[in-house]
């Protein structure tokens, strides 16, 4: 692959670099083609399950302050989430967009970048989650994952990768969900 511009950084040193070696740390610029915790080989197959996803501690929901910059916000969210600053849920019920952080701090970073890098403006609106846990169902087709589905189905969401993500409004709710579908796997790690 070519790119224009890599570099190699070293303390606060960045400079533009011809070649790198396995281990060196290159940043580079592009439109969408890689993400975090791509791997790049020479034709080797490696099996790696990349970055995992830890569940965020804040939820909120994200709305568009702006109808007349939607692809902008769009565009910001993708790029934002995509770079670990957040993690972008879509409620399964009704497709509302949900931002999860680790700090609320994150919040305002990341409604100051969509205005001042996109041209977005975004508001919230709370959304009182206890927990979010990735959802391995282990036979999809079970009538008792169907029946999850179906009884959970306002708490269910689905992260960038698509897979499915449960909302648990509390510690109790998390607990008891355990407890009725014991063939479900709660996973507060994606590695998916």
């Amino acid at each position: 692959m070519k790119f224009s511009s890599p570099n190699a950084f070293f303390a606060e040193k960045k400079e533009i670099v011809d070649l790198s070696y396995p281990g060196d740390i290159v940043g580079v610029h592009d439109t969408g083609n890689l993400k975090i915790g791509d791997t790049l080989t020479e034709g080797e197959e490696i099996l790696f399950k990349g970055i995992p996803s830890f569940s965020p501690q804040h939820f909120k929901y994200i709305n568009n302050a702006d109808p007349m910059k939607t692809k902008q916000l769009e565009k910001g969210i993708k790029q934002l989430t995509d770079e670990g600053v957040a993690q972008l849920f879509v409620l399964e019920i009704n497709g509302r967009k949900v931002i999860g952080t680790v700090g609320a701090l994150q919040f305002e970073v990341i409604q100051y970048r969509l205005e001042h890098e996109y041209g977005a403006k975004c508001t919230y609106e709370d959304l009182k989650v206890y927990k979010s846990c990735w959802i391995d169902p282990g036979n999809e087709n079970s009538e008792n994952f169907k029946e999850f589905k179906r009884l959970k189905r306002k708490y269910l969401a689905r992260d960038k990768e698509n897979q499915l993500v449960f909302f648990a409004d509390s510690a109790f709710t998390l607990e008891m969900a355990i407890k009725t579908y014991p063939d479900i796997k709660f996973q507060e790690i994606s590695e998916f």
